[in-house]
């Protein structure tokens, strides 16, 4: 018995490494690349990358980021003051339109992990993104701000047509499909550019997605002061021409660094992937898992899935071992993937069920970011606005946000990386686990602000008047605790994702910190409506009413802090839970997870022998 699986396992493993290879040299000639590296060349493609192109990366993100949020850090007003919805129905709107920018992201991510690569889906939905914002600028022109300069506050709009309303919603969620799409290759593709076997490079990916973030409120800052004032003032449709410009920049500047692009081949759809492996695991339910030395592998450097290292075996999720099982049925049926998988193929889909509780436990996190685009802006609509005989428009508080995301990240990883460094023995300080920790407990604090500021503004509030005596400005510390715990938890998830995420799903891992943010707006919107339907009854107004004088937003904002702070228990469970992927590379373990596999695991990269 023990030979005859030997024999089948050689038998499979040579016919698959050959075909494989074969495959791979049919589509390098058919591409006409070359690859820049001997030990990847079934993976990247010809191009020189590194910090040079990857600028012209972080430079697109700027520009693109700017565009969008030219859109989005008005929205709530826009919908409020040109299109008359109530304060509640518009704080929902915006939710679900951001979180539709971020759910597009999985298509985003799986367009370019399966067909079409990173770079030619970032093309693609840039060019969305532009149509989009042509299509807002027109629309906003032609049928929404009548008479010109109105809904500034003052100034009231003319009610407009179902036209002219189906088409500004046309053009919003064409600009969420473009913006959702195009980050998470974005993050990817700019990933790429650094060589994976080069220490230095690899050290060059955690900067990057720091310096990737700091790009994003880089672009932040702008549409949230300069842009946001022009449209506060009612020059509606000068800002999303200026969104339009900027995105349409942002598109050139890509498109400039073309030639030297490094490119990561796509690896094909990894639905059926992961379906196989399922599939597998059912039908061989009553079947034992073989010992880890025994599952069956193709043999060489090369795993089955095109372009994509093997990963080493895991203990975790041992069941799904059963579809890399070799049986009698194995031995003497036909041969198919739907019946016995690969070690890195289960890994992968281990890797899928292993990111999920980490995913979920973000999304509370998500809610908490969220409120800085509808709640937090009704805030300071609603407050003393008044810096001397300057108007300073509520949703630019956001600036303060984007000034403690860029100091944040400066002391991050000039003070607080070097310092930790030494203390743990990890060259990066902390671990991306322990870092989303830290920006939940600062997320959570952020509310507590909030709340805590909201009890405050209604003590100043007069019923004759809609707006409180209280300074606007009271309203810094819940944008700075924001902004410090973005630091920590979005680029700690965007390092994560990305790295724990096999080859043949990067994107999607990139896709996971958008999704999060998209499933944190619908939560939102669904605690909202909740919120709402519980304390408006009868005559009470409830907590969040369209005169938020008569309300209590502050019991909204506590609410958010326990849900914050009990998802940070179960976090902790699941963060120590959590085992990283391990990456085989000519024979040689590249541990990229944040804690390290047992002596067992070890023992795995032998089962090639098989």
């Amino acid at each position: 018995m023990a030979n005859s699986l030997i024999n089948f396992s050689n038998e499979i493993a040579v016919k698959v490494s050959d075909e494989d290879a074969q495959a791979e040299n049919r589509n390098c000639n058919k591409n006409g690349l070359e690859a820049t590296n001997p030990r990847m060349d079934s993976r990247i493609t010809k191009g020189t990358g590194g910090w040079k192109y990857a600028t012209f990366v972080l430079a697109n993100q700027g520009l693109a980021t700017l565009s969008f949020f030219g859109v989005a850090v008005n929205l709530v007003l826009f919908l409020t003051r040109v299109l008359n919805q109530e304060s509640a129905d518009a704080a929902n709107s915006v939710s679900k339109w951001t979180g539709t920018v971020y759910l597009f992201s999985l298509v985003g991510a799986f367009l370019s992990d399966s067909y079409w690569g990173r770079y030619l889906t970032c093309a693609v939905f840039q060019l969305i993104l532009v149509a989009g914002l042509g299509l807002l600028s027109i629309t906003s022109w032609l049928f929404l701000i009548k008479p010109t300069n109105c809904g500034d506050g003052e100034i009231n709009c003319m009610p407009t047509s179902s036209v002219g309303i189906a088409i500004f919603y046309l053009s919003i969620y064409l600009v969420a499909f473009g913006y959702g799409g195009h980050q998470p290759a974005l993050a990817t593709f700019g990933a790429d550019q650094f060589d994976d076997a080069n220490p230095k490079a690899n050290g060059s990916k955690g900067a990057f997605f720091a310096y990737f973030y700091f790009a994003l409120n880089a672009g932040c800052l702008f549409s949230n002061s300069i842009l946001v004032y022009y449209e506060d003032t009612g020059r509606w449709t000068l800002g999303f021409l200026v969104s339009l410009g900027s995105a349409v920049i942002a598109l050139l500047s890509y498109l400039v660094g073309t030639r030297g692009y490094r490119h990561v081949k796509p690896c094909g759809n990894p639905l059926p992937r992961v379906a196989q492996v399922f599939t597998a695991t059912a039908k061989k339910w009553n079947v034992v898992p073989a010992h880890p030395n025994d599952l069956y592998e193709v043999e060489g450097t090369e795993s089955a899935i095109k372009g994509s290292r093997k990963i080493l075996h895991s203990n975790e999720l041992e069941f799904l071992d059963k579809a890399a099982t070799i049986t009698q049925t194995d031995l003497h049926g036909p041969k198919s993937p739907w019946k016995l998988c690969t070690v890195t193929q289960v890994e992968e889909a281990k890797c899928v069920l292993k990111l999920l509780p980490i995913w979920l436990c973000t999304i509370i996190y998500s809610v908490v970011f969220t409120q800085m685009a509808s709640l937090f802006v009704e805030q300071g609509d609603v407050m003393n606005t008044k810096i001397g005989n300057f108007h300073l428009p509520a949703a630019s508080m956001s600036v303060f946000d984007i000034l403690s995301v860029f100091i944040c990240t400066g002391l991050y990883r000039q003070v607080l990386v070097p310092h930790a460094g030494k203390l743990s023995g990890n060259p990066k300080g902390i671990t991306e686990l322990q870092r989303m920790g830290v920006g939940l407990v600062i997320g959570m604090l952020s509310m507590v602000a909030a709340g805590a500021t909201e009890i405050e503004r209604l003590k100043h509030t007069r019923p004759d008047q809609k707006s409180s005596s209280l300074s606007i400005l009271w309203q810094i510390p819940q944008y700075v605790l924001v902004g410090a715990s973005e630091v920590f938890m979005y680029v700690g998830q965007l390092e994560f994702f990305n790295g724990q995420a096999p080859d043949g799903i990067k994107s999607f891992g990139s896709s996971l910190c958008m999704a999060s943010i998209s499933l944190g707006n619908y939560v939102s919107s669904l605690l909202v409506n909740m919120v709402t339907g519980i304390t408006a009854r009868g005559s009470n107004p409830g907590w969040i009413p369209n005169d938020l004088n008569s309300g209590h937003i502050d019991r909204f904002y506590f609410l958010i802090a326990v849900l914050t702070a009990l998802d940070f228990v179960l976090y902790l469970f699941c963060a120590k839970w959590y085992k990283g992927i391990n990456l085989i590379e000519d024979g040689e373990i590249n541990e990229t997870g944040n804690n390290k596999q047992g002596q067992d695991d070890q023992d795995g990269v032998q089962m090639n022998r098989v």
